[in-house]
Formats: C-alpha cells, structure tokens, sequence
C-alpha cells in the first residue's frame, strides 16, 4: 500500500534493519528503497537489497562526502545490479560545508553523467544550493528525479514542477511549524512518501528512531490536510514511486 522512497536502514550503524524491515512490510509498507550515501553505504545498499522482496537500492555519494570521491560508486555502476533503481542521494548541500562547494560540484556533476549514462532516475539533495543547482541540472536534458527532503521555496517548488520533478516529503512536514502551504501546494501526482529513517522521525514518534514503517503517518498528515481518503493519496503516491523508479 505504502512505499518509502528514501530510507538509510541498511547501513551498518543501524543495528535494527532486519527488525525494521519486517515492520515495514506488517505495516503495509511493501517497497523501500534503500539510499547510499557514500562508498560503503551504497554496496550495503546493494546487498540488502538482493536478499530482500520488497527492497530496492541507489547508491550515490552525498555531498557532505564529495571530498572522498565515488570511485566504489562508479565501479557498482559498471555492473548495474539488478535491484539497482537509482543514483543518488547526490547533490549540493551549502548549509554545511563538510565538502568545498567547488568539490562538491565536480563530484555532483560527476555522478550526473554516471546517472545519465545509465539512464537512472536521481535523488536529489540540495540545501541552500539551487542558485548553483538549477544550471548544472540543466546540462543534463532528460534526466528524471525527486527532490528528497524538500523544504525549500515555493519559487523552487514551482520550477521544479515545470522540470518535471518529483518532490519528496518526511516526517519534518508533520511537525514543522513552517512551509506548510508550500508542501500543500505539491500536486499529488508529483509527491513522494519517505522516512529518511532513522532521522526525521514524525508525529507521533517524535523521540524515536525512524523507521520505514513509519512513512505512513506522513501518508496520513498530508491526507488530513488535503481532505482525501488516506488509501488515495497512498495509491497516488506508490504509483508514482512505481513510475519513477520502475518498481
């Protein structure tokens, strides 16, 4: 019924992925897609991914890790694993400057082509960055992909939409006394469900360790807001993880 489009249960700090999975999947959340963020987080992605139905993987190094480069990245795409749906979460992240700006555009646009080559869909992290985001994405015609964790402008919000993005939204949205009317303004045929588990747990499980099968309390939130039946909005929203990600 569900799926979380965006979660990091796999890595091997998680000490509760299996556990976890198997919530998920009573919790009528029957797709995950596991999501690297560097080297190692991207094999262990590969892996869970193999020995389990209902799990998929992407792999990508985040920008905060630009600085160590991709080269396992770039060897996993030279074998295109057959549960391997997209590269990411790749991007440009300016709040924190783990990685230089100008390494982390060279590794960015790097993995882009990596993306575009293998004709994959990207997720995208970007904060405080589009300024520099925009331009390099516009090099690369045709590519797909979903803004993970979106809590940006409307402005943003909006160019997006025309680019033809999907726009993924987490628990943050459950408690966030801001931005409100701008994730309402998400069409819902251009809206993801994802956890970022473990972060980003949302209400009710605020205090808690985030979990896949939690994505259906986002699922209900913006349901509520929108006035639609919950069972709706998670068809609507499966469907497009479904159509992005060939699920």
């Amino acid at each position: 019924m569900f799926v979380d489009t965006h979660c990091h249960i796999h890595e091997s700090g998680y000490d509760r992925s299996e556990d976890a999975y198997e919530r998920a999947l009573r919790a009528d959340v029957s797709k995950m897609v596991c999501v690297g963020t560097d080297d190692a987080s991207s094999k262990q992605a590969i892996a869970f991914a193999a020995t389990r139905d209902g799990a998929w993987a992407s792999v990508g190094v985040h920008p905060h890790e630009s600085i160590h480069g991709f080269e396992g990245v770039a060897n996993i795409m030279k074998s295109m694993p057959a549960k391997l749906v997209a590269m990411g979460e790749i991007g440009l992240d300016y709040f924190y400057t783990h990685s230089p700006r100008d390494i982390q555009i060279q590794v960015f646009e790097a993995q882009l082509q990596l993306a575009a080559d293998a004709h994959l869909p990207v997720i995208f992290h970007v904060r405080e960055a589009f300024e520099d985001f925009w331009p390099i994405y516009a090099n690369f015609t045709g590519l797909k992909g979903v803004l993970h964790s979106y809590t940006d402008s409307v402005k943003n919000l909006d160019r997006a939409l025309v680019e033809g993005l999907f726009v993924g939204v987490n628990g943050i949205s459950t408690f966030s006394k801001t931005n409100q009317d701008m994730w309402d303004r998400i069409p819902l045929e251009r809206m993801l469900l994802e956890t970022d588990s473990p972060f980003l747990t949302p209400a009710p499980h605020r205090g808690k360790v985030n979990e896949p099968a939690f994505v259906k309390h986002v699922a209900e939130y913006h349901a509520k807001r929108r006035a639609v039946e919950l069972e709706h909005l998670a068809r609507v929203t499966s469907t497009n993880a479904s159509k992005l990600f060939s699920l």
